[in-house]
């Protein structure tokens, strides 16, 4: 609370142009900083909760109109807070170009895209094996913990909280891709999105080969089998990102121009 007062403050002296080209840079610091932390929020609590709907509906084979609405609300949030951050990482390193309104809606679409079928292969594991979820969570959270440590973050100044930086990273990254490191991020994403995708139909298929509860779930085999073509799409989507609407394109055929976060 005290840095969003202080955030609002100094964004209205700039306004008032009443702060000079460093109080600009705080300004540019401070939403950076609130951005990331209501990012972690978000895929610390919300993301889990809205795994956790997903599973109660699926269980109880029935859905109110309200909570409906409340999974597609969640997951147009967690989608946007990824956008949101990615926004205000490029204002906070001044020499990014910022995105336009078609970038951060593709940007958004594919997030979204790659979300959802995550999300929905977690639920449909959890329904067949609600006691393997507890142990898959904690075993791939290491792996991403240490692949994270393997990049050498060093966001923090200090180890101790470097090493919990690491550790919600890998939180995040359990739901969804996150850079950490500078530098051009086509063989981490390639390994990553490969490791992702295997480990999502290795979850959808653990509740294909287990017998079908008494309940009609009729509606499960055409859902699941709609979450790969959509995985796909968020993947070509994202590939399209970078080959023709990131703000980045132009200078990186001028000479190259590594970028800090994808």
């Amino acid at each position: 609370l005290h840095r969003c007062l202080h955030a609002l403050r100094v964004g209205w002296k700039v306004c008032r142009a009443e702060a000079a080209e460093e109080a600009q840079q705080h300004m540019a610091f401070l939403s950076h900083d609130i951005s990331m932390l209501r990012l972690f929020e978000t895929f610390l609590e919300n993301t889990p909760q809205l795994t956790l709907l997903l599973y109660v509906i699926l269980s109880t084979n029935k859905a109110e109109p309200s909570q409906c609405l409340g999974i597609c609300t969640a997951f147009l949030c967690v989608a946007w807070a990824l956008v949101d951050y990615h926004q205000c990482l490029r204002s906070f390193l001044r020499d990014k170009l910022q995105l336009g309104w078609t970038s951060s809606a593709v940007y958004f679409l594919w997030n979204l895209l790659l979300l959802c079928p995550r999300v929905l292969a977690l639920a449909l594991f959890a329904l067949r094996w609600p006691h393997g979820l507890a142990l898959h969570f904690p075993l791939l959270w290491l792996a991403m913990f240490l692949w994270v440590s393997l990049q050498g973050t060093d966001f923090m100044e200090a180890a101790g909280p470097e090493q919990l930086y690491r550790a919600v990273v890998a939180v995040v990254l359990y739901f969804s891709w996150f850079n950490v490191s500078p530098g051009r991020t086509l063989q981490r994403s390639i390994i990553y999105h490969s490791f992702m995708l295997a480990d999502s139909c290795l979850l959808a298929l653990s509740w294909l080969c287990c017998p079908s509860p008494a309940e009609d779930q009729s509606y499960l085999p055409p859902l699941l089998c709609a979450a790969l073509p959509c995985y796909l799409l968020g993947l070509a989507l994202r590939v399209a990102y970078y080959k023709g609407l990131h703000p980045n394109v132009c200078a990186q055929q001028r000479g190259g121009y590594d970028e800090v976060d994808a």
